[in-house]
């Protein structure tokens, strides 16, 4: 991502200083507040993405999320995408990575934050549901392995008939990931782009014990909630 200097009027900085202090105080409830997480947070997390999962292969809209999922090695969801910007502009939500193995049946979920800023032409806000199905083994090693940006580690495309996200739409599946997504608000020009995954670690401890990678979650299946059982079986 390019960086580039403004100059500024008193009149001209102040909608921009009060955008600051918003994406400060969304980015210090991702990101600050995540070491206070506790195992209840996580599993309203679980159940969101759960809905979302449901509503999506509901809704007529997404006639050909199931396939994507039935195909895909691995999903992520973030069940609430929270997107605003003044020119400047930072998007962020947290949800869940759940893994396919060899036998068909899903992991249970590891959690990752996705966050991200941009500047350019954006006047608005937006509140998204997202279903990320990756769709190669070398998309999912990199989310583990990683804090892996996408558009850059990994190609991203918009699943067929999906909403809310700047790429174009396609029926292949060439891409590492697509992404289905509902969303609810207005947001004029700017790209998403440079979005980063970040492990949860502290929701990840505090839904399962202390120790609970991603890695041992979803590939190694060393741990297990059983809250998590809908959702699986949601994806199936």
């Amino acid at each position: 991502m390019s960086h580039r200097s403004f100059a500024l009027t008193e009149k001209q900085s102040s909608p921009l200083l009060l955008l600051t202090a918003f994406l400060a105080v969304l980015f210090s409830m991702l990101f600050i507040s995540s070491g206070k997480a506790q195992s209840s947070e996580a599993q309203e997390i679980v159940a969101e993405s759960r809905y979302t999962v449901e509503k999506l292969k509901a809704d007529k809209d997404f006639a050909n999320v199931s396939d994507y999922i039935s195909r895909a090695k691995a999903v992520l969801i973030i069940p609430q995408l929270i997107k605003a910007g003044f020119f400047i502009g930072g998007e962020g939500g947290t949800g869940v990575l759940l893994v396919k193995g060899d036998d068909g049946t899903w992991s249970n979920p590891a959690f990752y934050t996705l966050a991200a800023g941009s500047i350019g032409l954006q006047i608005g806000g937006e509140v998204s549901e997202v279903v990320f199905t990756l769709m190669n083994d070398g998309a999912v090693q990199s989310i583990i392995d990683n804090e892996v940006k996408l558009g850059a580690d990994v190609s991203v495309a918009v699943g067929p008939l999906g909403r809310g996200l700047e790429a174009s739409t396609t029926t292949n599946f060439d891409a590492d990931i697509y992404a289905f997504s509902r969303t609810v608000g207005l947001f004029g020009g700017g790209a998403f782009e440079g979005a980063k995954l970040f492990e949860r670690e502290s929701y990840n401890n505090g839904y399962y014990a202390n120790g609970a990678t991603p890695r041992a979650i979803t590939i190694e299946r060393k741990f297990n909630n059983p809250q998590s059982s809908e959702l699986r079986k949601a994806l199936q």
